[in-house]
């Protein structure tokens, strides 16, 4: 009778590779791929931001029109506000509206520092110093070509200041912009008499960044489908985007124009709509007497500070 035994090599145990027992060097990817992950990433993002705005969370519940009204006047406070502890003050607070939203904390932080306020950052960074911004060095930083150079107060100040600003104002439009539905964010900007050329360019082009993107994910799948073996060489890979940027934005318009064209012939006027009826409640005008009494008392801080 034969017996059946497990195979040896599969039982066999081997000693495992460590880190620094791997072999051959690290290759970096190809900066297409980069290109399309992020593209990819986006999309991911902008489908999260639509799950997020159908959430049961405290902006979510405010009416568009009431929320954009009410945002945009802390932002054009936030622009005004002249001293960094009262931004700070108002950051904070959109931290709380986040929360109270069902933003997760760190991926809300993220996305508003991840770029702007860090290269508003970067920019301002030379008005830190003593021969751009004069006045009291409170970071001496030696001699330069036979002059004292240090960071003065008053740069520092001023560049926080700006700093502060960016973020707290661009903290409130991420607010905006993931607690409401794009349809409805349109609407509330028609129902506040913004130009119907304005939404309508407004929402082709947020439509049609993702099928731009759509197509680039798809024509570079393409090619590697039809490529044996890694792709090494860079200069092949500047090639195809080169080759196939015209071709993609050529077929990009040409599909626009056609689309654009079948809405207009059913009756598509520029004016963006939404399924349900929008009415204001008692908790909208709540936000908005919120926001206005928010207004007052930030200003009225700032003002006393300035005294």
């Amino acid at each position: 009778m034969a017996t059946t035994a497990t195979p040896r090599w599969l039982v066999t145990s081997e000693v495992g590779l460590c880190p620094c027992g791997c072999i051959g060097q690290r290759r970096k990817g190809s900066f297409v791929a980069k290109t399309l992950d992020g593209a990819v990433g986006l999309l991911q993002q902008a489908m999260y931001s639509e799950d997020v705005a159908a959430r049961r969370g405290l902006l979510q519940r405010i009416d568009a029109r009431a929320k954009l009204l009410g945002l945009l006047a802390l932002i054009i406070s936030a622009a005004v506000v002249r001293h960094i502890p009262v931004l700070l003050g108002m950051y904070v607070g959109t931290l709380v509206l986040a929360t109270l939203s069902g933003l997760p904390l760190g991926f809300f932080v993220k996305r508003v520092w991840l770029f702007i306020p860090i290269f508003t950052g970067i920019v301002v960074l030379p008005a830190t110093f003593s021969f751009v911004t004069h006045g009291e060095v409170v970071v001496r930083l030696g001699s330069w070509f036979g002059h004292r150079v240090g960071l003065t107060r008053q740069g520092l100040t001023s560049a926080g200041l700006i700093v502060i600003r960016v973020a707290t104002s661009i903290s409130l439009v991420v607010l905006l912009t993931l607690t409401t539905r794009w349809n409805r964010l349109l609407a509330s900007l028609r129902a506040l008499f913004v130009p119907r050329m304005f939404i309508l360019v407004l929402g082709m082009a947020y439509r049609y960044l993702f099928h731009l993107l759509s197509s680039v994910v798809d024509m570079y799948t393409a090619r590697r489908s039809r490529t044996v073996g890694a792709d090494k060489d860079v200069t092949s890979s500047r090639a195809f985007v080169s080759a196939s940027a015209g071709a993609l934005f050529g077929k990009a318009h040409s599909l626009s124009e056609e689309v654009h064209q079948a809405m207009v012939s059913r009756g598509y006027t520029g004016d963006a709509r939404a399924l349900g009826t929008a009415r204001l409640a008692g908790r909208d005008l709540v936000w908005a007497a919120g926001c206005a009494a928010s207004v007052v008392v930030v200003l009225g801080i700032d003002r006393a500070l300035g005294r």
